[in-house]
């Protein structure tokens, strides 16, 4: 299993190299050509969001962006360590005994939505619509966007 590990400042200028150094291990991994776009947009938006909640909550270490070559699947993850208010949200009423009781739906009104959130929600939706495997978690030390494509594996050479 092949990876590369990729630390970059929360600026938006790096999320160009990021994008270039995913699809360029991505080729190397086996992802078909045909997807290289996708891998491409889908890793913009996931350092792009990174970088974003880096920078609103003002945290100076770095986006990081792992890319690991399985013997099937090419995968990268991009995390961050922004706190996610929502889930920091739920864990407080959580805690406070004030959550909805198990099965009813949780109250709409008690977590307002920023303009941040919306955006952040609309990555997501751009990301969840170019890669077919991809997991979002979030906790309220920081968040990690995992997404996978299929390889194929490389004619060997008699």
């Amino acid at each position: 299993m092949a990876t590369v590990e990729l630390l970059f400042s929360a600026l938006p200028e790096h999320v160009r190299t990021a994008r270039l150094v995913a699809a360029a291990v991505a080729r190397r991994a086996g992802v078909d050509e045909a997807v290289l776009d996708e891998v491409r947009l889908a890793v913009g938006e996931a350092c792009s969001r990174a970088v974003s909640l880096h920078r609103s909550h003002e945290i100076a270490g770095p986006v990081k962006v792992v890319l690991t070559e399985d013997e099937k699947k090419f995968s990268i993850e991009v995390a961050d360590d922004a706190p996610h208010p929502g889930v920091m949200a739920a864990t407080a009423a959580v805690a406070s005994g004030s959550a909805a009781p198990a099965g009813s739906p949780a109250p709409s009104a008690s977590v307002p939505v920023t303009p941040e959130e919306s955006e952040d929600d609309m990555g997501l939706a751009v990301i969840s619509g170019l890669v077919d495997d991809v997991e979002v978690t979030a906790s309220e030390t920081g968040g990690l966007i995992r997404m996978s494509w299929p390889t194929t594996p490389s004619a060997v050479a008699p």
